[in-house]
């Protein structure tokens, strides 16, 4: 299975504009530019889409393993806070993502869900692609 996203860029890179498309039509011609991912500018940017694709992917992971533990998530809500720093040795960097997750998982016992929380963020896709230092918040609620 592939999955294809795109991306066009004109100009410069502080006046230049750019869009990102994704297969699915989901993101049609979305704008990022400098000034919407360094500063805040309307439009998206790549770091704020990696945080999107990670908290998505985590989600689906935790319901997998929940379901292999026989329980079934009635919530899972995540979101994934992507750290972006100039390093004067590496320049701008993705240097780390803290997942955090609340779930309501009926029958439960915390012990058991950090556990299984835990193997979700090992085995999440996007985690396992991603070389920058991933935190994980899981809570029930």
């Amino acid at each position: 299975m592939k999955r294809k996203a795109s991306a066009m860029w004109r100009g410069d890179l502080k006046s230049g504009r750019g869009t990102i498309s994704t297969e699915s039509t989901i993101l049609r011609d979305a704008q990022y530019g400098f000034t919407t991912r360094f500063e805040n500018g309307p439009g998206t940017n790549p770091e704020e889409l990696i945080g999107a694709a990670h908290a998505g992917c985590f989600s689906m992971a935790l319901s997998a393993e929940l379901q292999k533990a026989g329980f079934t998530a009635e919530s899972i809500a995540t979101s994934a806070t992507v750290n972006f720093e100039n390093h004067p040795q590496t320049s701008w960097t993705v240097t780390a993502i803290h997942l955090e997750t609340r779930a309501k998982i009926p029958g439960i016992k915390a012990e058991q869900f950090a556990t299984i929380a835990a193997g979700a963020k090992a085995g999440c896709p996007i985690s396992r692609l991603l070389k920058a230092d991933i935190t994980l918040d899981a809570q029930l609620v």
